[in-house]
């Protein structure tokens, strides 16, 4: 790994200029640009009862050093409306843009009724106003909303596929929100397998702008490469996203100060330290999720009304080092002990604190697959359990399972990711038992473009299905899921894309499952 010194200096500033900003920096009195500032558009985050975070991020030329903006920091307006035409604006301010965070804006607006969409926009003196975001509060604490409507998708690999999925997710009606589980950017450099066409069948490229990311400056243009794609800001522009990290936001399979190459922990920490700083800098998050000397809080809880709790998890920054996955493998542990943890001790018990409530449903949001799976090679030979999922770690795991028997709670939801395979099952109550009892149901979302156009059928598929009586489902193809919920059942349907390397695919229903809020067990809906 080549370290860039300087630009680790730079987020380090960054980092500690939060509580400042703005000190020594000059203000820009009379912003001019030669292309549109708003270029990676807008989005809106974490809804609550009495507002949400608007999101926007200056960068006429995105792909240029700094977004082609001057180390000036910029006055941006804002505006949020009942109406699409502002005929009513119920807040407004001003905002400055800084130098230091990449001229990125978030504003937690507050103040605002509950359950009800809102419109909002950002404006530069003298320059275009930004595009319109629409976006809902969150039902009134302590209320019984008729229904509620989020989105599961991440893994939007740029080089592997075009991004329909994200087109058709902005035109589904009334979400309320959409859980993005991560991987919303990879560290990949140009290299990729993948043959991307247009829409009349001619090879184009559609790869990463750099080499492998590091520094500070290198991860901002891969968000900026990422959020130029229109079908991903026109969802962003539609709803509220509930953000979460993965792992290829640093590098692939990275937990806490580990990552699958060895490397020193301190390399490891300063690559994290940047790439949390870019992460905030274009994720419409609130203040509360910046990163800070000594790390970056990412998990967080969100409620709706007393019909959902959601427990946003982080399975990444506070994860003991991963099981050795072969013979001989080196940087990884080789056995598994009673204090191997995902969520580390403070966010276990968190966790188990926020189970203890009223709530018709639990909503466990989370990146990696948490019910067990048995895998075999080509030639039908088992597998080890995968390393970079909870079956990696099964004594945190039966921690949560007994949380859950702790609580007597039936209505425990998992949602999920990372896998780019649709996969809907039970977390078994007793280990080995994969057709016994169940604690909770798992809802595994798809990849949008990751893996490439994937397939509907495959032998590593029927044996999936075939060795693991606690799935009821497994496909290999990009979509993504829409939940349904209601004080009655919770509704799961499952979308999927017939291609992705070339825009234009077909998207179909492939199936719909329904649970009932006092046992966890599937029903066909």
């Amino acid at each position: 790994m080549v370290f860039n010194r300087r630009n680790f200096l730079v987020s380090a500033s960054g980092l500690m200029l939060l509580s400042g900003l703005g000190t020594h920096t000059r203000l820009w009195a009379a912003p001019s640009f030669d292309a549109y500032p708003f270029s990676l558009g807008v989005a809106s985050g974490d809804p609550w009862p009495d507002g949400f975070v608007i999101w926007t991020r200056l960068a006429p030329h995105p792909l240029q050093p700094d977004g082609g903006m001057p180390p000036l920091a910029v006055a941006v307006r804002w505006e949020v409306a009942e109406d699409e035409a502002f005929l009513t604006i119920v807040r407004n301010g001003e905002e400055i843009a800084h130098p230091e965070l990449a001229h990125s804006v978030h504003v937690e607006v507050g103040g605002l009724q509950p359950a009800r969409h809102y419109w909002y926009r950002f404006h530069i003196a003298g320059a275009e106003a930004s595009p319109v975001g629409r976006v809902r509060t969150a039902p009134a604490a302590g209320s019984s909303p008729e229904r509620l409507r989020l989105g599961l998708a991440g893994c939007q690999a740029y080089p592997q596929g075009w991004y329909d999925a994200w087109r058709h997710l902005s035109e589904e009606p009334d979400l309320d929100a959409i859980f993005h589980y991560g991987d919303y950017i990879y560290e990949y450099g140009p290299e990729s397998s993948f043959t991307i066409r247009d829409r009349e069948g001619r090879k184009v490229n559609r790869r990463h702008a750099d080499n492998e990311i590091y520094s500070l400056t290198d991860y901002r243009r891969r968000y900026a490469q990422y959020k130029s794609d229109p079908d991903l800001q026109a969802a962003h522009h539609a709803t509220a996203f509930i953000m979460s990290f993965d792992d290829h936001e640093v590098d692939n399979n990275w937990v806490s100060t580990f990552d699958q190459d060895g490397s020193p922990e301190q390399a490891v920490m300063a690559r994290r330290i940047v790439a949390m700083q870019a992460w905030y800098e274009h994720m419409p998050v609130r203040l509360a999720q910046a990163p800070r000397i000594g790390g970056l809080t990412m998990f967080r809880r969100l409620d709706f009304g007393r019909l959902v709790r959601m427990h946003v998890l982080d399975t990444r920054s506070y994860r003991s080092q991963q099981l050795c996955e072969k013979p001989g493998a080196r940087a990884c542990r080789k056995q598994d002990d009673p204090t191997s943890t995902v969520l580390g001790d403070a966010q276990e018990a968190w966790l188990g604190a926020g189970l203890r409530n009223d709530a018709v449903w639990n909503l466990i949001a989370q990146q990696v697959r948490m019910m067990p799976i048995i895998r075999r090679d080509t030639d039908g030979i088992r597998m080890t359990d995968p390393p970079d999922s909870w079956s990696g770690y099964p004594a945190a795991r039966a921690r949560l399972v007994q949380a859950i028997r702790d609580n007597g709670l039936t209505n425990v939801v998992v949602a999920s990711g990372d896998s780019h395979v649709h996969n809907v099952g039970y977390l078994p109550l007793r280990p080995g038992e994969l057709d016994g009892p169940a604690a909770a149901t798992e809802f595994l979302g798809t990849s949008i473009s990751s893996g490439g156009d994937g397939a509907a059928d495959s032998e590593t598929r029927r044996f999936i299905l075939q060795d693991n009586p606690h799935f009821a489902l497994y496909n290999q193809q990009r979509g993504y899921q829409l939940f349904d919920i209601t004080a009655r059942e919770w509704r799961t349907d499952l979308k999927v894309l017939d291609k992705v390397q070339q825009p234009g695919g077909t998207l179909t229903k492939l199936a719909s499952f329904c649970v009932l809020p006092d046992q966890a067990r599937l029903h066909p809906a």
